[in-house]
């Protein structure tokens, strides 16, 4: 009964270590911070990005603007509607929210659809009423369809990366997806973003 009870004892401090050690591998593997994530998916300059938008939040395209262009003060702007799913600054969680953009500033960023979903950073509306993603694509992250994650995105290729380097957006942003890192989800980025809008 003795040698029962110490090889018992024996295999369960065995399973409690092996338990450990793939807990403290899968936490280093996934547990990614939330800094480390912010950086991995708006790239090096993440604060600045936070700290610059006048608007953060994650939405629902309503309706986009793609056949509403007018000239509003002699300037030629598309309207944009969004639901708030999740406000982080300067907007107010379930408000809709109808933004102008400058006609020219859409060729900086991805077209936005009806039904998709993006974590936005706005600049403060200008005078003239209108606002753009801050840093164009960068100020545009697109979420999966639940609304908790960022989209997975192809991997770069070297061309990829060539046409992200004309634009405002850093090759990392563009390069995020990989099948060995873990998603990044919204609760991540909001955390960040509300840290370096702290600072």
């Amino acid at each position: 009964m003795r040698v029962f009870r110490q090889a018992f004892c024996a295999v369960l401090l065995c399973a409690v270590l092996v338990f450990a050690a793939l807990s403290s591998s899968t936490a280093a593997a996934f547990g990614e911070s939330d800094q480390t994530a912010a950086e991995r998916i708006l790239g090096p300059q993440w604060k600045r990005l936070s700290q610059r938008a006048g608007m953060v939040f994650a939405g629902t395209v309503l309706g986009d603007g793609a056949q509403t262009a007018k000239v509003d003060l002699g300037v030629p702007s598309v309207a944009l509607r969004f639901r708030v799913d999740r406000a982080i600054a300067g907007v107010e969680p379930g408000q809709v929210l109808t933004i102008r953009e400058w006609t020219g500033a859409q060729a900086l960023h991805p077209p936005m659809r009806r039904g998709e979903r993006f974590l936005l950073f706005l600049y403060v509306p200008s005078r003239l009423g209108l606002t753009s993603p801050v840093g164009g694509r960068q100020g545009q992250i697109q979420l999966d369809a639940t609304g908790q994650a960022v989209a997975a995105r192809e991997p770069a290729t070297p061309a990829s990366i060539q046409n992200a380097s004309h634009q405002s957006s850093p090759p990392t942003v563009r390069a995020a997806a990989s099948t060995t890192l873990p998603p990044v989800t919204l609760d991540q980025l909001e955390r960040a973003i509300r840290s370096a809008r702290r600072e």
